[in-house]
């Protein structure tokens, strides 16, 4: 009688506590309507503003421009979390879950139907001013208020949904998957199709699959007259290009990046710091840096042909400009990328497997052929196809040594920003590069299938790891050695140029260039910041350091969503979060403009758009690298974390986290050094207020300023440095309960 007389008053208690999170967020969302503004404020920060909400017309809260202001709609979102509390205060099951879904959904549809029709002149659709008539009451883009209270109601429907018995009942996991879901939409699918949508118009024409049809079967994208003429001089169709390319890169990319891993983490360890510098140099630069160092080896006034000049007598040309330079340039940008990501990987091999196929009599090579390499499958399938996506929305490169030689992404820039000005055109070369991206994406998925690689289990693995085979390390360092080497002589001459007075005519050695973009005075006041690029360079690294965390926690969340929970429309999910290294960055930036110059989103000329724009452009790594992460570890960490009663966030934070550290840096790393070295996704993004440094360095190089230029990218490199030894400090290392591998034989 005890026991039940127990049991039947703990579980009107644990009734409270399953409901607890309910009323939490009915909470939020009831003080987003009563305390924040709900509409933006022009050229200020609406948090600025909260002490107006009950005053002014502007900055008032949704419960005064609903009562008051001529906003009657925005009833419907108070209604609708009127209905979810009273959800809330239903038991826990499936009928408190259609409670849920009905007032979140109402919410929410009711709020960005009103903001997707009523816009800053009425109206934002014509059928509608010409059959309801004019409307007087107007609405500029949704603030803080709108922002808080639109999430709340996700949320609660995302509760509701659990309850229904969808997600397995668990909230969290209901919430991560319809909040990252409305995320991907909202800032990768919706632009992108509000841009791509202009292949199937003509300019004030009407909607025609024939037009669409005909821009992309043009013969300028996939003419292949020249391999009917091969030495006639005719290109190949610039879909050809690209692929050819993007296969190429990808290749070049992987093999070296793995290598680099392997050299890193299984041969000698002398060679491993100096690779950590070197691998990522080409990362932590604008990517016209490295084409001009390039330039000036093989370009036509370069050192490599005027050696040749001097030497043999071979007259300089253009040999370097074309597809060989790209890939060259490219292969430079995108191997460090491979590199973070299969280093990850071979550190996760365990010991213990290889020492088995040892104790078995199996040789060092048959060891790797047949067990290491095998389990490194999913870091090299991702490499590929992070390299292969990267190639083709590449623009810096092909723009600096592509010459005559033409790419998808040069070609939707020059249509939209030449004097054509075709929008369909770059809409529909832009649809090409969408579908070469969706069928390495399938095959990627096709190839691994659902084959195991889980190398990291709950057992304990003190075993040592096996050094590389002699024939194996002899190739590593072959390829690899040199490849540091050019790297470095590179980087020498490129960065030369910010210490000499005019390349190519005085080299005096002046530190006039840094003088000028980095000077600091004294002042009546204090310091004065009397550089011309401390503007930039302050704003740059503030964006950039509040989007690297964004990014990697965004990105390794939904690499645990699609490696550790199952729901419909999951491909799509992952597509929709790899759709952003499909589109190059000018049409990113371009969609950002098209979808968020208007209600219900009003973000241009903010700071703001920038952040989303370097989180959600940056975001596919890091969903990359913690999916090949995810790939090795057991699902017996998390089954047991559950049957110990941890919730999701639990098991999370304290069993899955700690072992995604190579990962987490991978993402930080990318995030961080990729939002200060960007500049296609945000030229035209920035503004007066907001200039960032690589906008900085193009205005510099267009006025033929080149010593200011490299001076700016070499305090660039010395800082990013500097950020990336401070991240993985501060994230550490992963604990295997691994002895350190053996030296390897010399």
């Amino acid at each position: 009688m005890a026991a039940a007389s127990v049991a039947m008053g703990l579980a009107p208690r644990r009734a409270v506590a399953a409901n607890r999170p309910l009323w939490a967020w009915v909470l939020i969302g009831v003080l987003g309507y009563l305390l924040l503004p709900w509409y933006a404020q022009q050229d200020a920060n609406g948090l600025l503003a909260v002490g107006l909400v009950w005053g002014d017309a502007q900055a008032a809260n949704g419960l005064l421009q609903a009562a008051q202001h001529g906003r009657p709609w925005l009833w419907l979102g108070l209604l609708g979390l009127a209905v979810a509390g009273v959800g809330a205060a239903l038991p826990a099951g499936r009928q408190q879950g259609a409670v849920l879904v009905a007032g979140g959904a109402l919410g929410l549809v009711a709020l960005l139907l009103s903001g997707f029709t009523i816009g800053a002149r009425g109206w934002a659709v014509e059928w509608m001013n010409a059959s309801l008539g004019e409307l007087g009451t107007r609405q500029p883009g949704m603030g803080w208020g709108g922002f808080v209270v639109l999430s709340a109601l996700l949320v609660l429907l995302s509760f509701g949904v659990a309850r229904r018995g969808f997600f397995k009942g668990d909230l969290f996991v209901a919430a991560a998957v319809l909040g990252c879901g409305s995320l991907l939409g909202l800032f990768i699918v919706f632009p992108v199709l509000k841009a791509l949508s202009a292949a199937f118009f003509l300019e004030d024409g009407p909607f025609s699959l024939a037009v669409m049809w005909e821009r992309i079967a043009h013969e300028r994208n996939f003419g292949l007259a020249c391999l009917a003429n091969l030495g006639g001089g005719q290109r190949c169709g610039v879909a050809w290009n690209t692929l050819f390319l993007g296969l190429m890169t990808a290749t070049s990319t992987t093999l070296l990046g793995t290598f680099m891993a392997l050299m890193a983490e299984r041969a000698s360890r002398r060679y491993a710091r100096p690779l950590n510098i070197l691998a990522l140099l080409p990362i932590i630069t604008p990517p016209f840096v490295v084409g001009l160092g390039l330039i000036l080896l093989f370009g036509r006034a370069g050192v490599f042909n005027q050696f040749l000049e001097y030497a043999f007598g071979f007259t300089p040309t253009r040999w370097f400009y074309g597809w060989f330079g790209v890939w060259v340039a490219q292969t430079f940008a995108f191997t460090p990328i491979a590199f973070m990501i299969m280093r990850g990987v071979v550190q996760g091999v365990a010991p213990s497997l290889e020492e088995a196929a040892q104790t078995l009599r199996a040789s060092p090579h048959q060891t790797f052929m047949t067990v290491t390499l095998p389990l490194l499958k999913p870091g090299l399938a991702n490499a590929f196809l992070v390299g292969f996506i990267e190639s083709m929305a590449d623009f810096g490169n092909p723009i600096v040594v592509g010459g005559q030689f033409s790419v998808l992404s040069t070609e939707i820039f020059f249509a939209i920003v030449g004097a054509q000005y075709d929008q369909g055109r770059a809409a529909s070369l832009a649809w090409i590069l969408t579908l070469f991206a969706l069928t390495v994406f399938a095959i990627q998925r096709g190839l691994l299938g659902k084959q195991n690689f889980t190398t990291v289990s709950g057992k304990g693995d003190a075993g040592i790891a096996m050094p590389l085979p002699q024939g194996v390390r002899r190739a590593v360092h072959s390829i690899a050695l040199p490849w540091m080497a050019f790297t470095l002589i590179v980087y020498l001459f490129a960065l030369a140029g910010g210490f000499v007075q005019t390349w190519g005519r005085d080299y005096t050695i002046t530190l006039a260039h840094f003088r000028t973009a980095f000077s600091v005075e004294w002042g009546q006041f204090g310091v004065v910041w009397a550089g011309t690029a401390w503007n930039s360079f302050f704003t740059t690294i503030k964006l950039a350091a509040i989007s690297a965390p964004l990014t990697a926690t965004l990105g390794i969340g939904i690499a645990w969503l699609l490696a550790r929970t199952e729901f419909r429309g999951q491909g799509a999910f992952e597509f929709s979060a790899l759709l952003a290294f499909a589109i190059p960055g000018t049409v990113l930036g371009v969609s950002y403009i098209l979808a968020f110059n208007v209600p219900p989103f009003e973000l241009t000329g903010t700071a703001l758009i920038i952040v989303l724009c370097f989180m959600f452009r940056n975001l596919p790594v890091g969903v990359r690298a913690g999916t090949a992460a995810f790939k090795q570890l057991d699902r017996s960490l998390d089954e047991a974390s559950v049957m110990l009663r941890a919730g999701s966030v639990q098991t999370l934070r304290h069993v899955v986290l700690p072992l995604l550290k190579p990962a987490l840096v991978a993402a930080l790393v990318y995030s961080f050094v990729r939002a200060i070295t960007t500049v296609s996704a945000v030229i035209f993004l920035v503004t007066a207020e907001n200039e960032l440094a690589t906008t900085y360095i193009i205005g510099r190089v267009g006025n033929g300023d080149y010593g200011v230029a490299l001076a700016y990218c070499t305090v660039l490199i010395i800082l990013m440095s500097a950020s990336i030894g401070l991240i993985q400090l501060l994230v550490g290392d992963r604990k295997l309960g691994r002895r350190a591998a053996a030296p390897a034989a010399h």
